[in-house]
């Protein structure tokens, strides 16, 4: 089976398909394939990032993604892009992942966040309301090289140390630490078997145990003031924040342009996506994504309005709507999110989603990922939207005890106990997808990938700093309108 491994060479990433035979293989011949894979593309070969002359113009992907999104909502995305370079990097996962495509790749395929930069990460309630770690966007998923995820998080590290003003020394340690960790864990889960690491996760208590004994006191107060915050993001201080009563009647609070109800909308923009035409087929449809019991609780509530809403970074722009659901005469209320899912910025480079829905595949793909998933995760689309196209969606809760870390605050040692716990649970969801074995053998037991990779993220990291300044022009020269403060 050595023999037979696809191998990703620049200007070629095939394959983007989760491996189907992995059960018929032999441990001896997983090692084989990534020990195969280390002689096709050297680890140390990951520290290379010298784009050529031809490099895509970065503001030329940002403005062709922009023609699928709402036009009046894209200067709002430039304008929070051009806050920081973490910023701009936040937003910039399609330049990046035309990057990652012209480099060479080992052809391990796992199933990819696409984005998994640190601010796509952070904490959740379980259905059973344990507090959890985890990746927590979805948007880009798709089958992929696992060293792009990888390098997408050790980049965002450099990138956000910077941010904060760490020295170069603190900057490397950050990310060499973190990148060990995701070495070390992948070790561990290669050695595991199957349906252990399909239990593993990450719920406060194992962060405690891994990394608390390595905090300052002043660490510990801040993490213990930001679970005592997430306890309080749940859907009901999302309804107060965004509804109260109009009329006698409980709507969504208007909030321009951040917040618009559908009363407040024009006629265009109201029938933009054929969401009132369409409203009880939609909800009839997603319903049936939903596991069956779930389906059982959703029917218990009714629709009472709806808004369109700016939510993220990278996201602005995509047709993001909130659903507020009451039940109990209007006592229970229920918010939804229903978020447009697009193609995969991965997609260009590792083929299309075998799902003909987007929203299906952001919804698989976590399902995939993470080891547990909101109740009410499901998918829809809408079939008649005045552009003509189609439309794809997933949607969620949009508040359940969800919560991120303020990174812009964080000191060097926590910087990178918060890099470990991202690394750590990466390699988790690596290893519920793919081969872990053959990525630990890949990586082997020394440092020569983790200081291989510190080396590119520093390297992107300028790349970075020099397409954000592009950005900046763009904006300064009137080729792109950037609305800044919102």
């Amino acid at each position: 089976m050595a023999g037979k491994e696809a191998r990703y060479t620049p200007g070629q990433v095939a394959g983007g398909v989760l491996d189907p035979d992995l059960g018929r293989l032999s441990l001896a011949e997983r090692v084989a394939r990534g020990k195969a894979a280390r002689t096709a593309v050297p680890r140390e070969s990951h520290a290379m990032f010298d784009p050529s002359a031809d490099r895509p113009d970065p503001v030329v992907l940002l403005e062709r993604q922009a023609e699928s999104r709402v036009p009046d909502l894209v200067p709002i995305r430039y304008g929070r892009m051009l806050v920081s370079p973490f910023a701009y990097f936040r937003g910039a996962a399609l330049p990046m992942a035309s990057d990652l495509a012209s480099l060479p790749c080992t052809g391990l395929v796992v199933q990819a966040c696409g984005d998994a930069h640190l601010s796509n990460f952070g904490i959740f309630a379980s259905p059973e309301r344990k507090f959890l770690f985890d990746v927590n966007d979805f948007d880009e998923t798709l089958p992929g090289p696992w060293e792009w995820d990888v390098k997408r998080l050790a980049a965002s590290l450099e990138v956000a140390a910077r941010g904060n003003g760490f020295s170069r020394k603190q900057r490397r340690r950050i990310v060499t630490a973190s990148i060990c960790c995701y070495r070390r864990t992948i070790r561990t889960f290669a050695g595991m078997n199957n349906i252990d690491v399909w239990y593993a996760r990450v719920d406060l208590d194992l962060v405690e145990q891994m990394f608390s004994p390595r905090m300052a006191a002043k660490d510990r107060k801040v993490v213990a003031k930001n679970l005592a915050k997430a306890r309080t993001r749940d859907s009901m201080q999302a309804f107060s924040k965004l509804c109260g009563e109009i009329n006698g009647q409980t709507r969504i609070i208007a909030d321009p342009p951040l917040v618009m109800p559908v009363s407040h909308l024009g006629p265009e923009e109201r029938d933009e996506l054929g969401f009132e035409a369409q409203l009880d087929s939609m909800l009839a449809n997603y319903g049936r994504t939903l596991n069956g019991a779930y389906r059982v609780l959703f029917r218990r509530y009714q629709l009472v309005d709806l808004a369109r809403k700016v939510v993220g970074v990278g996201s602005v722009g995509t047709r993001c709507w909130i659903f507020l659901f009451t039940a109990r005469d209007g006592a229970e209320p229920l918010l939804l999110q229903v978020k447009e899912a697009q193609p995969s910025v991965l997609a260009a480079y590792t083929g299309p989603s075998k799902y003909a829905s987007q929203g299906q595949r952001v919804v698989e793909g976590q399902w995939l990922i993470q080891p547990v998933s909101d109740i009410f995760l499901g998918w829809q689309r809408s079939e008649r939207a005045r552009d003509g196209k189609t439309h794809d969606f997933y949607v969620r809760q949009l508040r359940d005890w969800k919560f991120s870390l303020d990174i812009d605050r964080m000191r060097p040692s926590g910087m990178q106990i918060y890099g470990e716990l991202c690394a750590w649970t990466l390699a988790r969801s690596h290893a519920r997808s793919g081969d872990a074995v053959a990525i630990a053998a890949y990586l082997g037991s020394s440092d020569a990938f983790d200081q291989a990779i510190a080396q590119f993220a520093s390297d992107y990291a300028d790349q970075t700093e020099r397409d954000y300044q592009a950005l900046a022009t763009a904006a300064a020269t009137g080729r792109i309108v950037a609305q800044r403060g919102l």
